[in-house]
């Protein structure tokens, strides 16, 4: 491509950076994606970016792919290139903008961004892993011990009964916490309170952690779950307590917290096949997202299939 074609993805980058405030880590995404579309644009023999038309976007995606690329790779690539036709059109919208010496002057002849409905190919759906019944009961059999292992204990106890993410989790107050009438009232994605009940076991769990907590807090610390510095847990301390004692517990895959989310939403849809009831214990805003455990229980029952149909089972 031409030099001045070139200097415009330095300037997407500025702009990204400076005024976008994008991690460096998405800075590096964008620079090694645009560098792939200008090598794809000197095969083509293309000069500059209003050559480059909806036709030369979708065979750089599917070659992109044919190359290795995953279709998740590849949606991120496209989303690159959209973003940086979003700011060339913007710009190309502004010709009165003065440019400083020895800056590109804007873009001419860019109406359209052509990779406006490009579609990367499909991924293939990844199901969340999942804790059967039996490992999380052997997981959850946790014997009495100091202030922290009961922490421990209420801490799992309760990502298990309401199926609460991490980030809710380790948000939460005292005051978040309904132990009479069984409740926790939950601050979600987009800041969405939700109220989810809370089962007998982790009840009474929390209640022996409210009591050691009492020693342990700091005077005006709120959070429902602390340290030994007694200040909030973080997210990093909840993943290590739970890894350690799954390793403890002799479990050999890796347990992380949001597989307790995954375990009750699957353990629930397969007891009860309420949906719309699992979506909002979850507090997701698309019953789409909710139905991947649709999946899960499909394959707890072709198992069962499997091994019980007589006409099912294939022959040694």
């Amino acid at each position: 491509m031409l030099p001045a074609a070139l200097e415009w993805v330095t300037r997407f980058r500025r702009y990204m950076s400076s005024e976008r405030r994008l991690s460096a880590h998405t800075d590096s995404n964008y620079a090694r994606d645009l560098a792939a579309l200008v090598k794809y644009c000197d095969r083509m023999g293309l000069e500059d970016w209003s050559a480059v038309d909806h036709q030369h976007v979708r065979t750089f995606a599917a070659h992109s792919h044919a190359g290795g690329l995953s279709p998740r790779s590849v949606q991120r690539r496209l989303s690159a290139v959209r973003s940086f036709y979003e700011f060339l059109i913007r710009e190309n919208s502004q010709p009165s903008a003065a440019t400083s010496p020895g800056e590109a002057a804007p873009t001419s002849g860019i109406r359209r961004n052509p990779a406006h409905d490009v579609r990367a190919p499909k991924a293939a759906r990844r199901l969340p892993e999942t804790l059967d019944a039996d490992q999380m009961a052997r997981l959850l059999e946790i014997p009495p011990g100091d202030a922290f292992v009961t922490r421990d204990r209420a801490i799992m106890e309760l990502l298990y009964s309401s199926g609460l993410r991490l980030a809710e989790l380790v948000s939460l107050d005292v005051g978040s916490l309904d132990l009479v009438d069984r409740m926790v009232r939950v601050l979600g994605k987009g800041q969405k309170a939700r109220i989810v009940p809370v089962g007998t076991v982790a009840v009474d769990v929390l209640r022996k952690w409210l009591q050691e907590r009492a020693a342990l807090a700091k005077p005006d610390e709120t959070a429902l779950f602390v340290g030994r510095g007694g200040k909030r847990l973080g997210p990093r301390a909840v993943q290590t307590r739970v890894g350690q004692w799954a390793r403890r517990q002799g479990l050999s895959m890796h347990v992380y917290p949001h597989l307790f989310r995954h375990s009750f939403a699957s353990h629930l849809l397969e007891s009860s096949g309420e949906l719309r009831g699992v979506q909002e214990l979850l507090g997701h805003a698309d019953i789409s997202t909710t139905q991947i455990y649709t999946h899960l229980d499909f394959q707890h029952l072709a198992r069962t299939y499997d091994r019980a149909h007589p006409r099912a089972r294939r022959k040694a």
